[in-house]
């Protein structure tokens, strides 16, 4: 660990429900020091976790300027096993400004625990604070704007940004939310957010709220406007046609001033509650996982017909391809009804012409490429190697385009039936990432997922882009992923593995990818009363 971190705090401490249990860890630096004597550190806090002895990152904070003590107002979720051991790591990283990723950022130190786990503190630390979550999922969305706030600056308005904070039974304080700044403006109107009604009151309506609205300043010394405190029962009344507002009170101007009135009006413009649907709730309502197969057929896995090649049929002995395949292919197949799938290669010659193709059907029935079944698929892929050359490049965005073509349709219709799962099994780092990010930024739009498994040795340093190792990945035009889509996992973490490790961790975010497309365009689960009039809940 850096010495500037000298040590770290984390208070993990709840207690579990059998199994899984969903729990919200918020995050607090304090005490940080300076590396550039003229300015404060820019702090972003990344979540990593550890699996088969490697840190993946899960997602981190935004970025604070100009902070030594800064409190981020993300929230980090994540699934809790009470069987397993979950290693967690914080890194507390530097971004320099007019710069969001981690290249050009200095590292400043880190902390590692388990869930459960507390370490003491220092003169510098990380403060983790665990909540486990209730069993309600709904999230609430909420905008707000404001008139008439206080001046605080001499040579221009105001930059006002407004933070949500939720009073604990224990009277402690725990940020929501804090809304982007708003520059040069005393009648400011922030953009509408969503926040889970755990994280707004732990389910209570009438739990006390505090909203404070601050004066950004640039040195990290915001100035305080005001304040007014609300329940979420109040906010509620907005739903029934009720204009909210609040009056923005400054108590030493209350005390001091005899006129005073208040420091600026907050108005709530909008509440909406948005009911959370499962992915169970989606499967049982009828949705469909459409899973296509896309395996790389390029001249760098090596002649088939060598025992060396990643693509050698062995009489006895499932290749990599084979292995990756069945082991991700028998679990999506279970959600599928009729069990058949679109199989395709790309970067091999093919016959008759033997012209070089990306998006190819491995049964060569261009008219209908799907294979009855995992073993459907093994079998054409078996058949297809002797009567293919193989080729290259290693270009993946047209495979990507043509199942994305088919998410397109599915996306106008107002129910949720069918959401497609890309497999692409690939040996190298891709030659198209531009267009490849092109692509998945629009896929990101559509019902769709696009896991790639590396198989082989290869270094997939690069492959990580595709799946934000950097921050959110863009196109090449700088259009950010509407959310995040794709999963890359290198083979060979899970070579002495069991096949249940592998699909594990390659579909592990595919529910919550088919939960958060559906919840964004408002569908609900088809015949969703007739399910929940059915359902039934162990105690």
């Amino acid at each position: 660990m850096s010495n500037i971190y000298e040590s770290a705090e984390a208070t993990l401490g709840f207690i579990s429900s059998p199994c899984l249990t969903k729990v919200e860890l918020r995050v607090a630096c304090r005490g940080i020091s300076d590396r550039d004597a003229l300015s404060k550190p820019d702090p972003c806090v990344v979540l990593k976790m550890q699996s088969h002895g490697q840190w993946f990152e899960v997602d981190r904070t935004e970025v604070i300027r100009s902070s030594s003590s800064p409190v981020f107002s993300k929230i980090f979720l994540v699934d809790y096993y009470f069987e397993e051991v979950q290693r967690l790591r914080f890194e507390l990283h530097d971004i320099s400004s007019g710069n969001n990723g981690l290249r050009d950022a200095d590292f400043l130190g880190a902390m590692e625990c388990t869930l459960g786990q507390g370490n003491t503190a220092g003169k510098s630390s990380i403060m983790v604070t665990a909540e486990e979550l209730s069993g309600n999922d709904d999230y609430v969305e909420l905008s707000f704007s404001a008139r008439k706030l206080d001046d605080k600056d001499f040579f221009s308005k105001s930059d006002p940004f407004l933070e949500i904070f939720r009073i604990n039974d224990d009277s402690t304080e725990s940020l929501v939310h804090r809304t982007e700044t708003v520059m040069n403006n005393l009648s400011p109107v922030w953009k509408s957010f969503k926040v889970s009604l755990n994280t707004l009151c732990s389910g209570d309506h009438d739990r006390e709220l505090k909203c404070t609205v601050w004066d950004w300043d640039s040195n990290g010394k915001h100035d305080f406007i005001g304040e007014f405190h609300t329940t979420f029962k109040e906010m509620r009344a907005e739903q029934e046609g009720k204009q909210i507002q609040w009056e923005c009170i400054n108590p030493k101007y209350q005390m001091k001033k005899k006129n005073y009135r208040n420091s600026g009006v907050v108005i709530l413009n909008h509440c909406k509650i948005i009911k959370m649907y499962s992915f169970l709730d989606y499967i049982m309502g009828g949705c469909q996982i459409q899973f296509t197969v896309a395996i790389d057929f390029t001249a760098s896995n090596g002649d088939p017909r060598n025992s060396c090649s990643l693509h050698y049929i062995h009489p006895y002995q499932p290749n990599e391809y084979l292995k990756a395949l069945v082991a991700v292919g028998e679990i999506c197949q279970d959600y599928d009804s009729d069990k058949m799938f679109p199989a395709f290669g790309f970067g091999a010659l093919i016959p008759p012409d033997f012209k070089v193709s990306h998006d190819f059907a491995v049964n060569f029935d261009e008219d209908n490429p799907e294979c009855a079944g995992i073993q459907g698929v093994v079998e054409a892929y078996q058949n297809c190697l002797p009567k293919i050359q193989l080729y290259g490049p290693t270009n993946i965005a047209p495979i990507i385009q043509k199942v994305a073509s088919s998410a397109s349709e599915e996306m106008h219709t107002k129910e949720a039936m069918e959401y497609f799962i890309l497999l692409i099994l690939t040996d190298g780092v891709i030659t198209d990432m531009a267009d490849t990010r092109e692509a998945i930024v629009h896929a990101s739009h559509l019902p769709m997922s696009v896991i790639i498994v590396g198989v082989g040795n290869a270094d997939f340093t690069d492959m990580q882009i595709l799946d934000g190792d950097d921050g959110i990945l863009r196109s090449p035009k700088g259009e950010p992923v509407l959310r995040d889509i794709v999963q890359f996992v290198p083979f060979k973490d899970f070579k002495h593995a069991s096949p249940a490790a592998l699909a594990k961790s390659v579909l592990a975010e595919v529910p919550n990818q088919v939960v958060d497309y559906y919840n964004a365009k408002g569908i609900k689960p088809k015949c969703m009363s007739d399910y929940e009039s059915t359902r039934t809940f162990s105690p």
